[in-house]
């Protein structure tokens, strides 16, 4: 049986983060004393330290105060006309180390947070604070579940890795870049391989039941026959590749044109809602997809994978709820908002793919981390986070808008923008009891549409790992669309 641990604790409310704009100087997580017991006065010490770090644990965060203002200018000195030093977004979680109060009333808190160039400090106004994160949540967000889950430690037969991945496409599974991709994990530090079984157009990698019976034409279709899948995925186990199945969810092409009456519905022509990159789109409310893509899940699981990783688990772009008006999600199942529904569907997924001894994982947009909402993509972090084993943001550079973190080009500044954008993510994964593990994708491609883009290579590479390392980020998973990825930065 699998060993699975409870946190018994009141659950922390998640809260708003940022804006688009830059999230600079969060405070970083502190670190909890562990040990293991070797005999009894050791145990009598270790309990004496407990009980300190715990008093310690519990008196800073009474010291913590949350930015309630959408955007806060932290001073060098106690007053309004003092030089700025940073800024803080709503939501943002700081730490006060002194408290002053001026000769017109005014309380000023002095304030230590973190930063690319190390810890700093600066003033504060106390009235755009708030010590309850509960309050600065919308109705929408407060109804998520943010409660402590059960969640699985470590399957016996299943155990955790700390992955070092590169995605494979169906075509490199079944083509010449297998043999390619599988000599980079035994050249480098590459120890997973991200494969697609449910791809972008809906089609299986290999014949599923549960397409037979949800999406016949996704068999139909199918890229490799079972009995070869079953060759490949032997070759990786051999060669000790941690395999996870990526599982395009809510985007199928192939599903929606079976079920047409199930797509999302664009009320301006009354026909399918077709995204900007010609594709159709199912509804997210839609419980039969639920439950084929997860009956996918399982039997991706029973042929030998070791995880499962949702991606498209969230609704289209929709221009910051803008397009909601002229949409028809086809909210039959009556869900209250678009990251309750989001968050429903990962619950029940965790419940059942759990039974196979699998970890769930979901692919979630970079900026999520730093943002106050939800994006009007139903992707809120701590929702998320809270009910998978691992959580990916694409912190690709290049799908960062100019100005974003204070960068002119983000794409120009693959080691900024990843260490800040990991750095967001790090604090937002304090405000709940069991969040997941964060391992994010970062971009090993030139985006060569961004004007002012930089060409990457080893070096960009090297810069995105160094940056998540430095903020205690250990796993991460490369894109490349053509699975060529720098050897170089990976030794």
């Amino acid at each position: 049986m699998s060993k699975k641990k409870k946190i018994l604790v009141a659950a922390v409310i998640a809260i708003t983060m940022g804006s688009i704009t830059m999230l600079s100087g969060c405070q970083a997580p502190s670190s909890k004393a562990d040990g293991t017991t070797a005999n009894e006065v050791y145990e009598e010490n270790k309990g004496s330290e407990e009980t300190t770090s715990k008093e310690a644990e519990k008196e800073e965060q009474e010291n913590i105060v949350y930015i309630s203002a959408s955007k806060l200018n932290v001073r060098q000195e106690a007053r309004k006309d003092s030089p700025i030093v940073n800024s803080f977004m709503k939501g943002t979680g700081v730490e006060v180390i002194e408290e002053q109060t001026n000769e017109n009333g005014d309380i000023w808190y002095k304030v230590s947070f973190d930063t690319i160039d190390g810890k700093k400090t600066g003033w504060i106004k106390s009235d755009y604070t708030v010590k309850n994160r509960t309050e600065l949540l919308d109705e929408s967000l407060k109804i998520l579940d943010f409660s402590p889950q059960e969640k699985v430690d470590e399957y016996k037969n299943n155990p955790r890795v700390k992955v070092k991945g590169v995605y494979m496409t169906e075509h490199s599974f079944i083509g010449q870049g297998f043999e390619r991709l599988l000599k980079l994990a035994q050249d480098t530090e590459i120890n997973a391989f991200v494969i697609d079984v449910k791809d972008d157009d809906g089609i299986m990698l290999f014949p599923t039941e549960a397409a037979a019976k949800y999406s016949p034409e996704a068999n139909e279709r199918a890229r490799i026959s079972v009995e070869k899948f079953q060759e490949r995925m032997q070759i990786l186990k051999d060669n000790g590749i941690y395999t996870i199945a990526r599982i395009v969810t809510f985007k199928d092409p192939t599903y929606t044109k079976q079920h047409p009456e199930r797509a999302i519905l664009d009320k301006r022509t009354g026909k399918t809602f077709v995204s900007k990159d010609k594709l159709r789109w199912a509804s997210p409310h839609d419980r039969e997809l639920w439950k084929y893509d997860i009956e996918v899940a399982k039997e991706a699981a029973k042929m030998g994978f070791n995880e499962i990783q949702f991606d498209y688990v969230r609704f289209p772009a929709s221009n910051g709820n803008k397009l909601d008006k002229v949409l028809d999600y086809r909210n039959d199942s009556k869900d209250y908002s678009k990251p309750q529904t989001i968050q429903r569907f990962l619950q029940q997924a965790y419940k059942e793919l759990s039974k196979e001894e699998v970890y769930v994982s979901a692919d979630i947009f970079g900026l999520v981390g730093s943002v106050a909402d939800d994006m009007g993509l139903g992707q809120y972090w701590e929702a998320i986070s809270n009910v998978t084993d691992y959580v990916s943001p694409m912190i690709y550079p290049s799908h960062y808008a100019n100005g974003t973190y204070h960068l002119s080009i983000p794409d120009a500044y693959p080691y900024e923008t990843v260490y800040q954008s990991a750095k967001d993510s790090i604090v937002r994964n304090k405000n709940i009891e069991t969040p997941a593990t964060i391992r994010p994708w970062i971009q090993d491609f030139t985006a060569s549409w961004v004007r002012g883009h930089i060409k990457y290579g080893a070096k960009q590479v090297e810069d995105q790992i160094r940056a998540l390392k430095e903020n205690g980020i250990e796993e991460y998973l490369l894109w490349n669309a053509g699975n060529k990825y720098s050897k170089d930065a990976l030794k």
